[in-house]
């Protein structure tokens, strides 16, 4: 499962990709604002260039503001074009449906603009899906990348049940059962289980999309991510972060470097070469020469 970094912050994705873990960065309008007031940023365009630059040989998502078939067409290609010369890797992020009501009557203006951009070959991530038929319309459109909002998903199930909880809270994949039976939306028991009917949906009838599970709130629910297929994971800074913690983990190591002799450490330093000694060689040599 390839990970990407869900942040417009460059001091998080420039040390994800020091510890060479990222495979690709997703923004969102709320993240950049977030990020450039942080930075004190007053050059927006300079400022997403080098987010660009640092993400450089992966895909980066950047997310239209317009609402409309035409205005997400107009802006997906215009942001296509001002920013893929920067680094090449551009992924214009398109909501599966922009409307805001049932009542609307844009609902198919997402699936418009992704087919509209993948006939001009501009790369699409495919956000807000919350159920498998979504992501089946979406791959068929042709989005390069579908997100199942996961976390979103659990806080849906919960609040319906007047469950108080915190949004890192963790929430079974298997669902729960509530005072009328087992919760869920509409048969989806938990964002987990969203994800694994898109995965089984693409997969089964070969569709050429990625899964990418967004909205992943802790640690375990990216493990299980990834244990029913999800072929990218995106992820907060601070749930990557806490993906190499455990009290046993620092147990052990404790232990180890409490044991360790002192003779032991210093063995790679024996038989060392010299490099003072080897670089006065060279350049006493060099001298003789020159003579």
């Amino acid at each position: 499962m390839k990970i990407f970094i869900d942040s417009a912050d460059t001091n998080e994705i420039k040390q994800v990709y020091e510890w060479g873990i990222a495979d690709g960065v997703t923004t969102n309008p709320s993240l950049i604002k977030k990020a450039v007031k942080k930075h004190s940023a007053s050059n927006l365009k300079g400022y997403v260039s080098g987010l660009l630059k640092l993400a450089k040989g992966t895909p980066v998502s950047l997310e239209v503001t317009e609402t409309s078939a035409e205005g997400m067409i107009e802006e997906g290609l215009r942001l296509f074009k001002l920013f893929n010369k920067v680094a090449k890797n551009v992924v214009i992020k398109i909501p599966i449906n922009p409307s805001q009501s049932a009542d609307d009557d844009t609902q198919f203006a997402g699936i418009a603009a992704i087919k509209a951009l993948k006939a001009k070959n501009v790369p699409v991530n495919c956000t807000l899906v919350f159920t498998p038929e979504q992501a089946l319309l979406a791959a068929k459109a042709g989005a390069d990348y579908i997100s199942p909002f996961a976390g979103r998903v659990d806080d849906f199930i919960r609040s319906n049940d007047n469950e108080k909880f915190s949004k890192t809270d963790y929430f079974s994949a298997e669902g729960k059962y509530g005072p009328d039976g087992i919760s869920d939306d509409n048969g989806i028991v938990s964002g987990i289980d969203l994800v694994a009917k898109c995965v089984e949906i693409v997969e089964h009838y070969e569709l050429k999309s990625h899964i990418l599970a967004a909205s992943l709130r802790n640690t375990r629910q990216v493990r299980e991510a990834a244990l029913v297929g999800a072929h990218v994971a995106t992820l907060p800074f601070s749930v990557v972060k806490d993906m190499l913690k455990h009290d046993k983990t620092y147990e052990g190591m404790k232990k180890f470097m409490d044991d360790v002799v002192p003779e032991y450490r210093l063995m790679h330093l024996k038989n060392k070469p010299n490099k003072k000694r080897e670089l006065g060689k060279g350049i006493g040599f060099s001298i003789g020469w020159k003579k």
